[in-house]
């Protein structure tokens, strides 16, 4: 049996959830249909998620249609949860993108459609809810082409649109209608097609369907679909779509293990469960994996998701997801077993907030830290901070809603109150010079070039000679790290402890923020070899272990940064408005108030289209300023586009670490811990 592992995304409220369920009830697993607005859908599992109606975590339900199965995931609508998106973008053979027929092409709807052109990854256009009120089928379809892409065809069309008797009808082969948009589509992509058309000769439906279905199967056209999940509607072609013209899955059973863990979650004992795509392989309870950097583990069980639900199994095959347990140390993105499988590497913005978060009681202060590393677990990208001046916790977000979420879900799972208290925008330092500095073994001092000065005239408290050079890097670059002493100038546990030790401080910069695109290259290293006679015990206070490197290595690195300066950046939105065309001149103005830069303006008639940049700090001032300035009507998107430089006052985030910027402090931090 052939497996599809296909993705469903939308904007939030288009239906998704909805399609999902009656997607499950035309294949028979379910045999009553649920509803959002009851909280008893089977992939809004979480009681908040039910409660908000809103799907927050991804869910896998599977499926058979004819020798097809079908894992299917149920993705989050909300922006605040973009991450949770994008992270499952990279295990899907293809995706099923839905619009509302009603509200038509939404803001998210572009950020996704974007996403999925981008990745390369095939992708249905289902045109839900035609029997709603207010169903513009023929308008839809004109944004469609023109928002999200114009390699778009419609297979079917809507008949008695906006009304309870909404239904859809195939085109067919003779349609001139149909034809001859089908094959304007298919001409851009198929030179042969091309070549026919131009010289006025008739195409054959036949012809017209292959060409259809191998380009939708490459990513290249993107089949439109109509229906009503509500009614049922088109959903019989729409699974017809999925197994013609998406492709299956790949991948050799027999060969070495490779899979990506796209989603953790606990289970009622607290253990880890990892979901697995494996893309080549099969991977059995009992087996020895190795994942992440330098992490293995043994299987010790397996649940294959098969014809609605997740059933243990003793083994899952290339092609198919599967929730893992016993990788207790492994995390969401990691690679299983060999890497040959070539990642889409999707992009996932990183969170422009961060906000104190601390708990109504003090006693749940141990608990709140506990609840929250499991939550960063499923969403790494909350990444969890503790100052330890005032010993607040911290965490990333996205917006506001992921901030309710996160308040409700440790109210509701873990029993702990919280409030937030200051958000603050999330900004990040870049070198912007070239610094070095060195310390040297100080009993057993090694022959170096005298090139680079000390970073201190004080004594080296650890037995292990450190030099470090820092430059930037290119943008996008991120921390890279090399060797400019020999491999073999001490023992590799002691490079690797250095490496280590920079990428953990660089977390925090002159600033504070984190640093990025940065090239370190360590221009010294020298220790202490083992003392003392054969089959005597190892003295540590003559012999180097890798912790005098992983301490000494801050002091260095710092001084070195310091020398080559920081600046720092804050995150810039890219922003598209849309607003009516009377508006544009009271608008300008609060444009300039928030900091935003107009980058192109233009006119279609009723409307303007506005283009340009805003700090990502002034987003939400923008937004509360809209619609009483365009009497509810203008449109606002945003999302991460780069970092900019700080304009004006440099701000600076609290240390959390040693602090090794200042010696006295940091050693005697280290020496308490």
């Amino acid at each position: 049996m052939r497996t599809l592992n296909v993705g469903i995304l939308a904007h939030v409220d288009a239906g998704k959830t909805s399609l999902t369920e009656r997607l499950l009830y035309a294949a028979g697993v379910i045999d009553e249909l649920g509803r959002v607005d009851n909280g008893d859908t089977q992939t809004d599992t979480l009681a908040l998620e039910r409660q908000r109606g809103i799907t927050i975590k991804s869910a896998v339900v599977s499926f058979v249609i004819d020798d097809v199965l079908v894992n299917l995931i149920d993705t989050p609508g909300h922006p605040d949860f973009i991450a949770e998106v994008e992270r499952v973008l990279d295990v899907l053979d293809g995706a099923v993108l839905v619009v509302s027929a009603v509200e038509g092409v939404q803001a998210q709807t572009r950020v996704l459609m974007r996403t999925l052109r981008r990745l390369g990854v095939p992708t249905l256009l289902f045109v839900n809810k035609v029997d709603r009120t207010g169903a513009r089928d023929d308008a839809v379809l004109r944004e469609i082409a023109e928002k999200l892409s114009p390699s778009t065809a419609p297979v079917n069309l809507v008949r008695g649109s906006g009304t309870r008797d909404a239904h859809v009808v195939p085109y067919r082969g003779d349609d001139p209608t149909f034809t001859t948009r089908l094959v304007e589509v298919l001409a851009d992509h198929d030179e042969e097609m091309l070549a026919r058309f131009v010289d006025g000769a008739t195409i054959p439906t036949a012809r017209l369907r292959t060409s259809f279905a191998a380009l939708s199967r490459q990513g290249l056209v993107y089949p439109v679909l109509f229906g009503s999940a509500i009614t049922g509607t088109g959903v019989a072609e729409l699974m017809s779509a999925m197994t013609e013209l998406l492709p299956a899955a790949t991948g050799d059973a027999d060969g070495p293990v490779s899979g990506t863990v796209f989603k953790i979650e606990r289970g009622a004992g607290g253990e880890k469960i990892a979901y697995v795509r494996m893309h080549t392989g099969t991977l059995r309870t009992r087996d020895r994996v190795s994942f992440g950097p330098d992490k293995d583990a043994k299987v010790t069980s397996i649940s294959v998701f098969e014809r609605g639900t997740a059933s243990p199994s003793p083994l899952v095959r290339a092609g198919r997801i599967a929730k893992v347990w016993g990788l207790a140390d492994v995390q969401i993105g990691d690679r299983i077993g060999a890497t040959r499988h070539r990642s889409r590497r999707p992009y996932v913005p990183p969170p422009s907030l961060e906000a104190v978060i601390v708990p109504r009681r003090a006693a749940d202060r141990g608990r709140l830290h506990a609840a929250l590393s499991q939550l960063a677990e499923q969403d790494p990208l909350i990444n969890l901070r503790q100052e330890d001046g005032r010993q607040e916790l911290l965490v990333s977000l996205y917006g506001d809603v992921q901030k309710e979420v996160i308040q409700a879900t440790l109210a509701d799972d873990y029993g702990i109150d919280v409030e937030f208290r200051e958000t603050t925008t999330v900004c990040v330092e870049r070198p912007i010079g070239v610094g070095a500095a060195v310390e040297f073994l100080g009993a057993h001092r090694v022959s170096t070039h005298h090139s680079v000065a000390p970073t201190t005239a004080e004594p080296n408290p650890f037995l292990a000679t450190v030099g470090l050079r820092v430059e930037p890097a290119p943008t996008g670059s991120g921390i890279q790290f090399r060797l400019e002493v020999e491999p073999g100038a001490m023992p590799p546990a002691f490079f690797k402890a250095v490496e280590e030790s920079v990428r953990q401080t660089l977390r925090q910069g002159l600033y504070g923020w984190e640093v990025i695109d940065c090239l370190v290259t360590m221009t010294h290293a020298g220790y202490a070899a083992r003392q003392g006679r054969r089959g005597v015990t190892f003295d540590p206070r003559v012999s180097s272990s890798a912790n005098d490197f992983r301490a000494l290595t801050p002091l260095v690195l710092m001084a070195a940064l310091r020398r080559a300066g920081t600046g720092v950046l804050e995150p810039l939105h890219r922003f598209r408005l849309e607003v009516p065309s009377d508006t544009v001149g009271a608008l300008l103005p609060t444009l300039a108030t928030v900091d935003a830069v107009p980058r192109t303006q233009r006119d279609l008639g009723t409307t303007w289209v506005l283009e340009g940049d805003i700090p990502a700090a002034r987003v939400r001032a923008l937004q509360s300023r809209l619609p009483g300035l365009t009497r509810g009507e203008g449109i606002l998107e945003s999302g991460f586009d780069r970092y900019a430089p700080v304009r004006g006052r440099i701000p600076v985030r609290p240390r959390t670490d040693h602090n090794p910027l200042n010696r006295k402090e940091y050693l005697r931090n280290v020496r308490r811990t």
